[in-house]
C-alpha cells in the first residue's frame, strides 16, 4: 500500500576534501656503523683459520684500545670458502679463503676516520657498509609527523578558501601513512689512501611523514 502523503526521508549528502600531508625534519646522526673485514687466503684451511683469528685479536685489541665498548663490537659474519681456477675447463683447486667480519658501532662520529685507520693499520683489509643512524629515530619521525598534519590542513584551507567552502575545522579522518625515512648511505673505502687519514662526512638524515586527512565541508 502506497501513502502518497508521507514526504521521504532523505540522507544529506556528506561532502568530502581529502588531502596529504607531507613533513621533513633533517636530522643530524648521532653514531655511525661500519664493517670491517679480516680475509686471509691460504692452501691449510687451519693454518689460514689461525692466521685470520690472529690478525682479527689485533683489530679488535685496536678498538678497545681506543674505548669502543665490547658491546658495540659484534661479528656480523665469518666464512671458509674453498678457492678455484677453471683452466681449460678444469676445476684446480688454489686453497682455501677465510673471512671475519665485525660490525662496529661508533657513538662519537668524529672518531670514524680514527677508528678505521686503526683496524686497518692492525690488519683489517676491508671496511664497507658505513651508515649513519639516529638512537632516537621516533622522537625524530614525531616531529615530521606534526609537520605533515600542519602540511594537510594548509592545504585544506587552502583548497576552502579558494572555492568559497565553509570547511569544517575538525577533520573526519586521518590515516598515517607508513613511515618512510630517506636510505642512509652506504660506502666501500679504499685501503690505500687510508695512510692519510680518513675523512668521514656524516651529512644529515631526512626522516619524512605522510598522512590523509580528510575534512567535510
Amino acid at each position: 500500500m502506497l501513502y502518497s502523503g508521507v514526504p521521504s526521508l532523505s540522507v544529506p549528502m556528506v561532502r568530502v576534501i581529502t588531502v596529504t600531508g607531507n613533513g621533513v625534519v633533517e636530522a643530524l646522526p648521532n653514531f655511525v656503523q661500519l664493517q670491517v673485514e679480516v680475509r686471509t687466503e691460504g692452501e691449510e684451511v687451519q693454518q689460514t683459520q689461525a692466521e685470520n683469528a690472529e690478525i682479527m685479536y689485533r683489530v679488535i685489541q685496536s678498538l678497545l684500545d681506543l674505548n669502543i665498548p665490547r658491546e658495540h663490537i659484534q661479528t656480523a659474519a665469518f666464512n671458509v670458502f674453498p678457492r678455484y681456477d677453471f683452466i681449460e675447463g678444469e676445476q684446480l683447486f688454489r686453497g682455501y679463503q677465510v673471512t671475519n667480519a665485525l660490525t662496529v658501532k661508533i657513538a662519537d662520529i668524529e672518531k670514524a676516520g680514527i677508528v678505521i685507520d686503526a683496524a686497518v693499520a692492525s690488519g683489517a683489509n676491508s671496511v664497507s657498509s658505513i651508515q649513519f643512524g639516529l638512537d632516537n629515530p621516533e622522537l625524530v619521525y614525531q616531529q615530521a609527523l606534526q609537520l605533515a598534519l600542519q602540511n594537510a590542513q594548509t592545504k585544506a584551507q587552502t583548497i576552502a578558501q579558494t572555492m568559497k567552502l565553509a570547511l569544517y575545522p575538525q577533520p573526519i579522518s586521518i590515516v598515517e601513512e607508513q613511515q618512510q625515512n630517506e636510505p642512509v648511505r652506504y660506502k666501500t673505502l679504499s685501503m690505500a689512501s687510508s695512510q692519510a687519514g680518513t675523512p668521514i662526512e656524516q651529512g644529515e638524515i631526512s626522516v619524512s611523514a605522510t598522512v590523509t586527512v580528510k575534512y567535510q565541508y
